[in-house]
């Protein structure tokens, strides 16, 4: 039984989440958010206005239905809470963890400037949550078989959401995955504390069963090419991201004790961590290098944040950076790094310059003689990603950027080859996960109308 509906209430004050306190979570790898008790995601529900005009809609990049599944929390009704966000969404569980809500449908709620806006992320997870202990679980409707096949390569954000859209719409489909395990970043470059493996899993469960078809440990451009495909399959989605990580254009990246954040995050959630460092610097100020350095700190290491970007401008979500500080890591804003010194073939130190302010030009600007220097025995380097150009080098004709992305029409995904869509961080560049999620759609639409008219 749930508990009864809520009225609303006077009392519009956003609810917060528990969570674990630093001294404990920087002991463990464990989930640092625990999700809304029962009673606590209704008080939050009941804080939405149900507004007759929603401009949280505008903000969803997959089209969820935002104030209808609030509003089936609130009613107390949350198995038909986990309808209305499983048409179009799967994988909520995880956009209701590392979605940045804040920046999309959170960004538009009415109530943002008076009491703080709708927990919509938190509530989207909640619902998710929730389902994994229910005994059955809802499967969306799939339309009747086409007769026809695709191919998604690279079972990432992007592919999983190309798939399911297909496999709903009535193909079969098969997901190509390099990977032992489906997921990609989701899986291998975010840590267990903000996105445990076990819930992605829960998600592919489901990709499962509707129908899908797997194929992972598989690399497409060696053990089969996408021409290859294409003679089994009538249409080819390529998500298969970023994963030749961006070498920092500073002297003594090559000295051992420097790695990237691709190296660092996918050793880690492959279960060989880098450690046994004692003062480890981060360069970047992204997710990936929150996320370098929360791991860093759980391995006992003693960690410094560098970045160029002042403090105010720091792209990754607010709460990460609160996390970060919370649990004792250093950020150092407005700082250059301009070397990696070494010392018998390994780093010792990251020498830096510090922004100062510049009356004249009226902004910040790094300037010689504010130079400062960290001692380390490791530095990890979070600047970007490219694609693996694997997939460019065996599909002739297929049409690449000056950045190694595959070329694409925005508005479809297609590319250069006939029955080639793409789409996601390989098209893009680094884009976040529900901004993937969305070329998937987009792709898989696409991809429909033309197996339909076959």
């Amino acid at each position: 039984m749930h508990s009864k509906p809520l009225r609303k209430r006077a009392d519009l004050t956003r609810r917060e989440m528990p969570k674990q306190t630093p001294a404990i979570r920087t002991r463990n790898f464990s989930e640092v958010e625990l999700g809304f008790p029962v009673e606590t995601a209704m008080e939050e529900a009941a804080r939405c206005r149900q507004c007759p005009d929603p401009s949280c809609l505008s903000g969803c990049p997959i089209g969820i239905n935002i104030p209808a599944f609030i509003k089936c929390i609130a009613d107390s009704d949350f198995s038909a809470g986990i309808r209305i966000l499983r048409e179009k969404n799967h994988l909520p569980a995880v956009c209701g963890r590392v979605c940045p809500a804040e920046l999309n449908c959170e960004k538009h709620c009415s109530l943002k400037e008076k009491n703080g806006r709708i927990s919509i992320g938190r509530l989207e997870r909640f619902l998710a949550d929730w389902e994994t202990n229910q005994p059955d679980r809802y499967f969306s409707e799939i339309s009747p078989f086409t007769g026809r096949k695709a191919a998604v390569i690279g079972g990432g954000p992007a592919g999983i959401t190309a798939a399911g859209d297909l496999i709903r719409l009535g193909h079969r489909v098969t997901v190509f995955e390099s990977f032992k395990e489906l997921g990609g970043v989701l899986v291998y470059g975010i840590p267990e504390f903000r996105l445990p493996r076990s819930v992605v899993r829960r998600e592919i469960e489901y990709l499962a069963g509707l129908g899908g078809e797997f194929q992972t440990s598989f690399v497409v451009g060696t053990m089969r090419t996408i021409d290859s495909i294409l003679e089994e399959y009538d249409a080819v989605f390529v998500g298969t991201g970023v994963d030749l990580p961006s070498v920092a254009d500073i002297p003594g990246v090559d000295l051992n004790g420097v790695y990237s954040a691709n190296q660092y995050l996918t050793s880690m959630n492959l279960g060989s961590p880098i450690k046994d460092h004692k003062f480890l610097a981060v360069i970047g100020s992204g997710n990936a290098a929150f996320d370098c350095a929360r791991t860093a700190i759980r391995l006992g290491a003693e960690v410094t944040l560098v970045c160029k970007k002042s403090r105010q401008d720091i792209p990754a979500r607010p709460e990460e950076v609160l996390h970060a500080e919370e649990e004792g890591i250093v950020i150092e804003p407005s700082t250059q790094p301009v070397h990696c010194l070494g010392e018998n073939g390994w780093v010792v130190s990251l020498q830096c310059v510090k922004a100062q302010f510049d009356p004249d030009e009226n902004n910040a600007a790094f300037i010689n003689g504010a130079e400062i220097s960290y001692p380390v025995d490791a530095v990890i380097c979070t600047i970007g990603n490219n694609p693996n150009p694997l997939i460019a080098a065996t599909t002739p004709g297929l049409e690449m950027g000056e950045k190694g992305n595959i070329s694409i029409d925005e508005a479809t995904g297609k590319t250069s080859r006939n029955r080639v869509w793409a789409g996601g961080d390989v098209a893009t560049g680094a884009v976040s996960i529900i901004a993937s999620m969305s070329a998937g759609r987009k792709a898989a639409r696409s991809m429909h109308q033309f197996l339909c008219s076959l």
